[in-house]
């Protein structure tokens, strides 16, 4: 008779094992007075009860026709208060050829006056003629000023296969668009079947950097994960699982505390400024062999940051005055002041900023996420609450009772079918034993990375039983010749064979969900996430050792003979 002692000594099943308890440490089960079985679970609005928020983007996206003359006529005008005549115009010529416009007026104009369109220069002619010339900047440039200043809006000029598409980061509709553009001699571009480019909506780049926003900003509360997703390019779905919809709404309106200080003497910080003196926040680039992300200070911040550099010494010393950014009182980003930085300090107030990160993907990533918190304080496009609803605790109690039933209902299942199929337990009990701690195994990995179990996850992992048991069914019914196991060989040959089909089988799984996963179709993503975690844990750590207790339970030994 085989020693059934030496499982416990077989590395497979070692492992199996640790991972095993380790599971159970991280799922934590135990029971507290007044509350019940309590564990480490995270779980969703279908199992928790809580509320749910749907929330739209507002903005729209546009191809726009304009006559670079009238543009500038139509800019420029209102602001200086008095008729252009245009002497000198290249923004309409393609290529690389410096663009620039250049204009009279009688009116006296200052370079501060249309700074925002690009670098400006004054000539004082004859009599009373003025001679402006801006360059620097192009027609496109010039739309996105005007229609920035327009909206009051962040206005974000994107390149496209098709061409320049304007996203206006604010509701505006088509006729208010064509209204403001006409002003300017300009027209939304029409297809060329005769429709209109006018989009309403967002890019899908500012629907991802708004959910990852909110992502941020919410799981940065101390409460539990809150899943933020999409739906389609206008609308972002937040569950808020054992939360009361007073309480969702009051969260997702708040702002993140984002915060500047600078570094004074020792360890000690000053601080500098809120969230709210930021302007806007730039994508990361990469130049000079750095990461750096960019953003503007307004004109309090500005004047803030250069008073506490001259006050603290920063710009004498700026290597000992590191600048650090806080969000809810969390560091989040730390460096000195460069030499250049300080240098000009000295003379006014900055506005422009580049914050560096460093020079590899690690950093790439840092600068990404940078940009993520330096906007928590705001959206980068409004928001509107379209949808809201709140799931009671007692209903999604009794949901979390019936997906423990539901699926120790199909764990019996599953072993009455493979008895009736083999009728002897010394293979229904390790075949059903390994489902079992497979089971236990995705729910410790669950609690281990904080993932939310909810309806479509516990589908995901009954839907894992089922899998499991086919796995494990290919095994038995590969090594096992008319009730007997074959000599020891033979039965490697097999078992390799057995793999050989679970591993394909396996595969195929993992390549069908993982489109879910990477598309993110709303909960669908949570089933597949489980599945998959389901099958890893069940190719690389159950299969293996099934195969080992299988053999041992029916106690072969090299002459094909089982023992009683």
């Amino acid at each position: 008779m085989s020693d059934k002692k030496s499982l416990l000594k077989n590395p497979r099943v070692i492992i199996f094992l640790l991972f095993l308890f380790g599971s159970i440490v991280a799922i934590h089960p135990s029971y507290t007075p007044g509350e019940g079985i309590t564990t480490n679970l995270n779980f969703g609005l279908d199992l928790e009860g809580g509320s749910w928020l749907q929330i739209k983007l507002e903005g729209a996206l546009a191809q726009i026709d304009v006559d670079s003359g009238k543009l500038v006529s139509g800019i420029v005008e209102p602001i200086i208060g008095a008729p252009i005549e245009i002497t000198k115009n290249s923004l309409d010529v393609g290529g690389s050829v410096d663009k620039s416009v250049t204009f009279t007026t009688s009116a006296q104009v200052s370079a501060s006056q249309l700074e925002a369109l690009g670098t400006v220069s004054v000539d004082r002619l004859g009599g009373d003629k003025t001679q402006v010339t801006i360059s620097d900047t192009s027609k496109e440039i010039l739309v996105r000023t005007y229609l920035s200043k327009a909206l009051d809006a962040e206005v974000v000029l994107m390149s496209t296969q098709k061409g320049f598409v304007y996203e206006i980061r604010t509701g505006v509709t088509e006729e208010q668009l064509q209204s403001l553009l006409e002003k300017v001699g300009g027209s939304i571009h029409k297809n060329g079947d005769g429709t209109s480019t006018y989009k309403e909506g967002v890019s899908s780049e500012t629907r991802d950097l708004t959910r990852d926003i909110l992502n941020d900003k919410l799981n940065s509360l101390g409460l539990k994960e809150i899943p933020v997703r999409t739906v389609g390019d206008e609308y972002i779905l937040i569950d808020f699982a054992g939360i009361d919809l007073a309480t969702a709404k009051e969260i997702a309106e708040r702002p993140g505390k984002f915060e500047i200080r600078i570094q004074t003497t020792g360890n000690a910080t000053e601080h500098v400024l809120y969230g709210d003196s930021i302007q806007s926040v730039g994508i990361p680039t990469y130049h000079d062999e750095q990461w750096h992300t960019p953003f503007t200070l307004k004109e309090e911040g500005a004047r803030a940051l250069q008073k506490i550099a001259l006050e603290t010494g920063a710009i004498d010393d700026p290597n000992s005055h590191y600048l650090m950014m806080y969000l809810d009182g969390v560091e989040i980003y730390g460096a000195p002041l460069s030499y250049s930085a300080a240098s000009k300090l000295r003379e006014g107030p900055i506005y422009s900023w580049e914050a560096s990160t460093g020079t590899d993907e690690a950093a790439k990533t840092e600068a990404t996420a940078l940009q993520v918190h330096l906007r928590a304080g705001a959206l980068p496009v409004n928001v509107q609450l379209v949808g809201s609803g709140h799931v009671d605790p007692n209903l999604g109690e009794k949901f979390k009772t019936a997906a423990v039933i539901t699926g120790l209902l199909s764990l019996i299942a599953v072993a009455a079918v493979v008895y009736f199929k083999y009728r002897r337990p010394e293979i229904l009990i390790p075949m059903v034993g390994t489902s079992f701690s497979e089971v236990i195994m995705i729910i410790g990995v669950a609690a281990l990375i904080g993932w939310q179990l909810d309806l479509p996850a516990i589908a995901g992992i009954i839907a894992t039983i089922g899998t499991g048991i086919d796995h494990l069914v290919i095994i038995t019914d590969e090594v096992l010749y008319e009730g007997k196991l074959p000599p020891t060989k033979v039965f490697k040959s097999r078992i390799g064979k057995a793999f050989a089909i679970i591993l394909g089988a396996a595969s195929t799984n993992i390549i069908a969900l993982s489109p879910l996963v990477v598309m993110g179709f709303g909960s669908l993503k949570g089933f597949a996430i489980t599945t998959i975690i389901g099958v890893f844990i069940g190719v690389i750590f159950a299969r293996p050792v099934y195969g080992v207790v299988i053999k041992e339970f029916l106690h072969v030994d090299e002459n094909a003979s089982i023992t009683e």
